[in-house]
């Protein structure tokens, strides 16, 4: 655990006792349950957004995909098309084709990221919506879906499977980011692309995979949302959620010029995040500040991350004085 990690492990705990002497309810089994699945529900569109920082690119269009993959699936399953087994399938496929696109025309056609991106927000947005009609898209009254409800909105002793899904996720993504040849590549990417290609990396594969990987791994967020939500409105479902996956792979030691971050550290935001939303809630506090606790958290983490480069320059041989 780096010191970014342990400061970050401290300050949750702090904020969480905090928290609780405030209001015990924070430590309520009902509060804890609820908060530990939305860590694992929100957690795995934030180690996917991860992969994207990590390689020096963004990733805008988080929400859109949530909603317009929602709607598909919620479609399929809702209407019999196909089983749910299946629908997850083509939700996979469909957000690893998106990852796809997105990654070709940053790598390929050398658009910036940031452009891409926020135009995949805009289209897949108005895709949602069109795709609905502007209504809200749920599963008809009384159907019932025994085990795809348990396996995505069930718990096992009380843990949340979103829960569970995520730490899985984080074991694998951990890794394949820190102990594969991938990942090895990845950071050289995120770090410095030039120079990397000229050590003999295909920067432009790594580049697209880190893409397939967050769309992908979003999908898979998309299908347990759906099922939390049970109903989705295309016009604003997954609002903003971009910048949840951003804040708390920022929070959890992502530097916005790439080549810098943790699996580990991005859990660590997920959880921070979280209870500071709880603590918004628990106080009385408009839950329409969320989101200024969401910038104000962005804020600080690009400040504090730009704040220890320099001091880190100034102690490199040839750093800056």
């Amino acid at each position: 655990m780096s010191r970014k990690d342990l400061g970050l492990l401290v300050l949750i705990i702090v904020v969480g006792t905090v928290v609780a002497i405030i209001n015990p309810r924070f430590v309520s089994p009902i509060n804890l349950a609820n908060t530990a699945n939305l860590i694992g529900l929100f957690g795995i569109f934030a180690v996917a957004q991860a992969f994207v920082i990590i390689s020096g690119g963004i990733e805008l269009s988080v929400g859109s995909i949530i909603a317009l993959l929602g709607v598909v699936f919620v479609d399929l399953v809702a209407n019999g098309t196909v089983s749910p087994a299946v629908a997850f399938a083509v939700v996979l496929g469909l957000g690893c084709l998106m990852g796809l696109a997105h990654g070709l025309l940053i790598s390929r056609m050398g658009l910036p990221p940031f452009v891409v991106t926020l135009c995949g927000l805009l289209i897949y947005r108005g895709a949602a919506r069109y795709y609905t009609e502007d209504a809200t898209a749920g599963f008809p009254f009384g159907a019932s879906f025994p085990m795809l409800e348990w396996l995505t909105a069930g718990r096992f002793y009380g843990v949340p499977h979103s829960l569970i899904a995520f730490l899985a996720i984080t074991v694998v993504m951990g890794f394949i980011l820190h102990r594969s040849v991938f990942g090895r590549h990845l950071f050289a990417v995120g770090k410095n692309e030039e120079a990397a290609r000229y050590s003999g990396i295909d920067t432009n594969r790594v580049i697209i995979t880190a893409y397939i990987i967050c769309c992908g791994l979003t999908a898979v967020a998309a299908v347990f949302i759906a099922m939390y939500t049970r109903s989705i409105s295309p016009s604003s479902h997954g609002n903003f959620y971009e910048l949840y996956a951003i804040a708390a792979a920022v929070l959890g030691g992502c530097s916005l010029r790439g080549g810098e971050g943790s699996i580990l550290g991005v859990v660590l935001g997920v959880v921070l995040l979280q209870v500071l939303q709880n603590l918004v809630n628990l106080l009385g506090i408009p839950s329409s500040l969320n989101f200024a606790v969401m910038g104000s958290v962005i804020l600080i983490g690009v400040i504090a991350d730009q704040q220890l480069s320099r001091r880190a320059n100034t102690k490199t041989p040839g750093g800056r004085a």
